[in-house]
């Protein structure tokens, strides 16, 4: 079985959200269980120069994005077990950061061409092309229109996996017919458009012979209209091709057991953890108590994340005898927020407006609790690091947050952290007092979520199976 991953970034070349991890990990697993796995990216300036140094270059020719010929460019990298193909051309990739350009339409109308023609030139003919949110979506919709005449092409199967249904690529009709010649009937309703433009994301979602998203209950929310993002229809329709699989995680990168950044090493003895909350303590100037609960919040300050319920009962949680933890960059407000409770509660909180990999592991380390109050969350990876690092996750049910963290129950004693449905800002209030106070005055249960935490698996094994058994049954389609 051969497959070929298309996506905009992957660790650990190019990285600015989740996708980058489970480009990075994914393939890895996969290949591990008997498949032969390539990926295809853009060769970003920002690539590092050890990446850069080691890529052999193996095809050039030139292709046609609208009316202009331009140099393509292919290099290849085998890093951990997995082909790494880079489709280059200085002019639209050479760039600092990798999005937030006005050609953004050209640029991936390019990289969608390149990686399509590049595959007779490179002699790699795979079975399934799986293409990642909507920077790859056109691949489907130019297979079809443009190549499935073609022998080498006429048997190759697509899915579209999408990993946040919010960003869409969504540009003028007529740009989209200049850069990928394509006739007035896939710019219909029912086609291409969407908002009075044409998106890349719908026309693979349209196109692809199977769709997935990264979790089941993401699957289910995205035909609704809330979640729906004006795709829910479509995505109603072609339900029967739809899948929610859940992300995993590297456990080679994420094994507290094993972790560099880490003071002290662990497993599951929380003594050995708690001298990661000392040294954080510490290290970041906040009171070095090994009896007061440490939360953290290691995220993307934005609304999706749920910052605007913390902004509404912030005063209400630092009147609990806490502390917290920030660790992450987005929206000026929320940055200033926390900037302002570290200021005004030196002793309660700590807040660092960057990102920074090594400090996050030692918040995940560190914390006793994890907060992920997100408004919509596809699937999240915040929380199953945090389950892996022992930190109990205080979520909110929805998408991957639903299907990853079980609600504690004191009565089953069943569950692996602290949960609530509704997007308001007093439930997710409860739900934190209620988690501190299971932490400060019930021990054996605070030691029984820890063992049914410690049960938990959300390695790449099984998700990678069940995209396996997608792959096997499209293949045989």
């Amino acid at each position: 079985m051969r497959v070929l991953f298309v996506a905009s970034e992957a660790v650990p070349f190019a990285k600015t959200g989740g996708l980058a991890d489970v480009i990075g990990s994914l393939p890895k697993e996969l290949t591990r269980q008997g498949l032969d796995v390539r990926v295809m990216l853009p060769k970003y300036g920002s690539i590092a120069d050890v990446y850069r140094d080691a890529m052999t270059a193996v095809a050039t020719f030139e292709i046609y994005v609208g009316w202009r010929k331009q140099f393509t460019g292919i290099e290849v990298l085998q890093h951990e077990g997995v082909t790494y193909y880079f489709v280059d051309n200085e002019y639209y990739f050479r760039r600092s950061g990798l999005y937030g350009y006005d050609d953004e339409a050209e640029r991936f109308a390019f990289f969608c061409r390149g990686v399509i023609e590049s595959l007779p030139i490179i002699e790699f003919q795979p079975d399934i092309i799986h293409c990642h949110d909507w920077q790859a979506g056109m691949i489907p919709v130019l297979l079809k229109a443009h190549y499935s005449h073609l022998p080498f092409f006429s048997g190759i199967k697509t899915i579209t996996t999408i990993h946040n249904l919010k960003y869409q690529g969504v540009f003028s009709q007529q740009l989209m017919k200049d850069l990928f010649g394509l006739s007035d009937d896939h710019f219909t309703g029912t086609a291409l458009e969407l908002h009075g433009g044409a998106s890349f994301l719908k026309g693979g979602l349209l196109y692809a012979d199977r769709i997935t998203t990264v979790s089941q209950t993401y699957a289910e929310e995205i035909q609704t209209p809330y979640f729906g993002e004006h795709l829910d229809s479509l995505l109603r329709h072609r339900r029967d091709q739809l899948i929610g699989i859940v992300n995993g995680i590297d456990y080679e990168v994420f094994d507290p057991m094993g972790d560099t950044h880490l003071v002290m090493n662990y497993r599951d003895s929380l003594p050995k953890k708690q001298q990661n909350k000392l040294a954080l303590q510490e290290q970041l100037g906040l009171p070095v108590r090994s009896d007061v609960p440490m939360i953290a919040l290691v995220t993307r300050l934005v609304q999706q994340k749920g910052l605007d319920l913390i902004q509404h009962v912030l005063p209400e949680i630092l009147a609990l005898d806490i502390q917290l933890v920030i660790l992450g960059t987005g929206d000026r407000v929320y940055e200033q927020m926390f900037r302002d409770a570290a200021y005004s509660h030196p002793d309660k909180v700590a807040a660092q407006i960057m990102f920074n990999e090594g400090l996050a592991h030692q918040m995940y380390a560190a914390s006793d609790l994890f907060l992920m109050p997100s408004q919509f969350e596809p699937c999240g990876i915040g929380q199953l690091i945090a389950l892996r690092y022992r930190s109990v996750p205080i979520v909110r049910e929805t998408g991957g947050l639903k299907d990853t963290v079980q609600p504690y129950n004191e009565f089953a004693g069943e569950g692996t952290g602290f949960t609530f449905s509704n997007y308001n800002a007093h439930d997710m209030l409860h739900t934190i007092r209620r988690a501190v106070d299971f932490y400060q005055n019930d021990r054996e249960a605070w030691l029984r979520i820890q063992q049914n935490m410690k049960k938990c698996d959300y390695s790449w094994k099984k998700s990678a199976q069940q995209y396996v058994n997608v792959y096997k049954e499209l293949k045989k389609a």
